[in-house]
């Protein structure tokens, strides 16, 4: 029983490790979208719209991957510069 117990104890750090991991990349993921959120204001700002739209389409394709909900693009008030 002893080696059974073992095992279950070795098998419960790796399980509390692999979680850690998913936690930072989840973490990481997060940054990462709101780094190309701050990117899309930008340049909507900037009446970069053109490359805020193909940001958004990224943004949209990632958030679907990972099962979030898509967000509206930023519009500018004026055409491209």
């Amino acid at each position: 029983m002893s080696i059974e117990t073992d095992r279950i104890e070795e098998l419960e750090q790796q399980m509390v490790e692999l979680l850690d991991e998913v936690d930072r990349y989840r973490t990481a993921t997060e940054d990462a979208l709101q780094q190309l959120d701050w990117c899309i204001g930008y340049f909507t700002g900037c009446n970069k719209s053109r490359i805020a739209k193909s940001l958004g389409a990224n943004r949209a394709h990632i958030r679907k991957n990972l099962r979030r909900s898509e967000q509206p693009t930023p519009t500018p008030s004026s055409s491209d510069s």
